[in-house]
């Protein structure tokens, strides 16, 4: 017997997957000043991906390029070890004193966050070869591909690192569109897929979060 054929559309079936995380209240606050702020937060579903992450490879040490208000980092706290710490890279302070109102509201001790002020590309290569367990990038686009650099030196083997908006609304699988900024998602999507040293999937969630291992040796 068959069953019938579904009639929920592409929305409908976004929104299911966008409404199935439960987002607590200090969350969602950090998530309403980021768009104050104008720096557009990676969606629940995405940061559910970014926690189950942090869980699954037991994540002590954490880099995260583009601090925004907090939202990504609570999701990534909240699937690290108890004793994990989370490093943010950004350029803006107003962004990162937005993650520290977040980070307190959601009573994350302060030693447990190290909030870089910089241009990552500055601050990446300062940072311990092999000493991390999980990159996650939401910055400056058209850098996609030197964070790629960075961050697989930066992980340990069975690290995990992560991009989000490798989707970029749809832009990417538009053949005429060529700004930088898409053109660098293309780049780094493929430079992933192609790189022995790892293993990768391209998540459709939110604005699609493309995640790779390292592989050990």
């Amino acid at each position: 017997m068959t069953s019938e054929p579904s009639t929920a559309t592409s929305a409908a079936l976004t929104d299911y997957v966008e409404r199935y995380p439960s987002e607590d209240e200090v969350t969602a606050a950090a998530r309403a000043r980021g768009l104050e702020l104008g720096c557009v937060p990676i969606g629940p579903s995405g940061g559910a991906a970014l926690r189950l992450l942090a869980a699954a490879v037991q994540a002590r040490a954490v880099v995260e390029v583009g601090t925004g208000a907090g939202v990504s980092g609570l999701y990534l706290l909240g699937g690290m070890a108890a004793d994990g710490v989370l490093t943010s890279i950004d350029v803006e302070p107003e962004h990162q004193r937005a993650a520290r109102r977040a980070f307190a509201e959601a009573a994350v001790p302060v030693s447990r966050t190290r909030l870089i002020m910089g241009h990552a590309l500055d601050v990446l290569p300062r940072l311990t070869d092999s000493g991390y367990d999980l990159v996650f990038v939401d910055a400056l686009k058209s850098e996609y591909p030197k964070y790629l650099e960075q961050g697989i030196r930066l992980l340990r083997p069975g690290g995990v690192i992560a991009f989000d908006n490798a989707l970029w609304k749809g832009r990417v699988v538009d053949p005429g569109n060529r700004t930088p900024e898409t053109t660098a998602i293309r780049e780094v999507a493929k430079a992933v897929r192609e790189d022995d040293r790892l293993v990768s999937v391209l998540l459709p969630v939110g604005d699609g979060l493309l995640v790779a291992a390292k592989k050990r040796a």
